[in-house]
């Protein structure tokens, strides 16, 4: 470190390029696509990050008028950061097949231009809360390609625990971008002045058990009994003191928050959706792999998340996850109700 004025400067940041790149050397037998492919990734969340901060002065706030695959009204920087991450995956020539939460059918990408990476993402998750400058982001996970031949959208349907890396991007008082590849979680906060993303949270760890949960209690009429008795048990504890609740409304933002506070972010199916919103590949798969690198468990009451075999690209689920023994006490109420 040295100082300029009263301004303390890090001659040596570590830049999440170069951070892949020492991690890349630890595979001798690496070819660098993966390293090229995480630029590819971080160039198009610097350009969403940029649309979200200009939303307002470019009029980019509001519904584009169309709704996307799930039945959600597409916003118009949900259409720009999908056709960002689209561009980009694509110009890398390093991906096979692409599938977004804003379209219908996986994305093949055309045969010249083809690598060997499959990428799920959504491009700007908790749109919904856009006009109102709350928190959103972008989430991602990355699986590689083994088969030979053409390729068609079932290559990408494989379960969690097959994915070479994910991570998410968060747009809110800062950019940052939290990325495992297998071996812990790590967070890059975007410095504007270089447009870099720097090292500052290093081996992300979630507490054993935290004291918030996060739920929308809107549904709860709508819930089964094991997540009624178990956030009733939060709320009216027999012993010690109740936990508090947190719910933006951003997956990002609730799931970052309950990784760095701990406690348990839940989107529990209901009586009218028994599979809950959240999607598998793009928002459930991705999140689980990052948290249980962190030390924690992601389940959807009874099995894990990285477990399941997708069926289809927008295949739902319902989602617990955060500190393994807030989350292993969902399972149990779940075991216990299931008898």
């Amino acid at each position: 470190m040295s100082d300029i004025g009263s301004s303390p400067i890090d001659t040596e940041p570590i830049t999440l390029t170069r951070f892949v790149l020492e991690e890349q050397r630890k595979h001798p037998k690496a070819t660098g696509d993966f390293t090229a492919l995480v630029n590819s990734i971080q160039t198009a969340v610097k350009a969403v990050s940029s649309a979200v901060r200009k939303a307002g002065i470019h009029r980019l706030y509001g519904i584009s008028g169309t709704a996307n695959i799930s039945g959600d009204e597409v916003k118009k920087l949900d259409v720009l950061a999908n056709d960002l991450f689209i561009n980009m995956l694509k110009s890398s020539y390093l991906t096979c097949v692409l599938a977004s939460e804003e379209n219908e059918n996986a994305i093949i990408v055309e045969t010249e231009r083809q690598g060997r990476y499959m990428v799920c993402f959504d491009p700007l998750d908790g749109s919904s809360n856009i006009d109102c400058l709350v928190s959103i982001g972008s989430i991602f996970g990355v699986y590689r390609r083994h088969e030979e031949g053409d390729s068609v959208e079932q290559d990408i349907l494989k379960p969690g625990r097959q994915m070479v890396a994910a991570g998410y991007a968060l747009y809110g008082s800062a950019t940052m971008i939290v990325l495992t590849t297998g071996d812990g979680v790590n967070g890059f906060m975007l410095d504007p002045a270089i447009g870099e993303f720097i090292l500052t949270e290093k081996d992300i760890k979630i507490k054993p058990r935290g004291k918030i949960y996060s739920i929308n209690e809107g549904y709860e009429a709508s819930w089964d009994e094991a997540t009624k008795e178990y956030v009733k048990s939060k709320k009216y504890p027999t012993k010690g003191s109740p936990y508090g609740a947190r719910y933006i409304g951003s997956m990002v933002a609730d799931v970052h928050r309950t990784l760095v506070y701990g406690g348990i972010f839940m989107y529990p199916g209901t009586k009218e959706s028994p599979n809950g919103k959240l999607r598998l590949l793009y928002e459930g798969n991705p999140m689980a792999f990052i948290v249980e690198q962190a030390g924690g468990m992601a389940t959807t009451g009874t099995m894990p998340i990285l477990d399941i075999t997708p069926e289809s690209v927008h295949q739902r689920i319902p989602v617990f996850l955060g500190s393994k023994e807030d989350v292993q006490d969902v399972i149990d109420l779940y075991a216990k109700h299931k008898k």
